[in-house]
C-alpha cells in the first residue's frame, strides 16, 4: 500500500490536468502504459508522441 501511494506522489499534476483536458477521441487511444509515462514524465514512445503531436509544444524552438 505504501508504494501505491508512493507513486501516486510523483504524477505530476500538470501532466494530469493536460491528460484529463485531452478530447475523448484522443484519450482513447492512449494505452495505461502510455499514460503512465506520461503522467510519470518517463520517456515517451513515438507512438504517443504521435498521438499528442497537436498538443506538443517543442521547448527548443519556443526559446528560439
Amino acid at each position: 500500500m505504501d508504494q501505491v501511494k508512493l507513486e501516486k506522489d510523483k504524477v505530476d499534476p500538470e501532466r494530469m490536468a493536460i491528460l484529463r483536458s485531452l478530447p475523448l477521441e484522443v484519450k482513447s487511444m492512449i494505452t495505461g502504459e502510455e499514460a503512465r509515462a506520461f503522467l510519470y514524465k518517463e520517456q515517451l514512445s513515438e507512438a504517443l508522441v504521435e498521438k499528442l503531436k497537436e498538443y506538443l509544444v517543442d521547448e527548443e524552438s519556443d526559446q528560439n
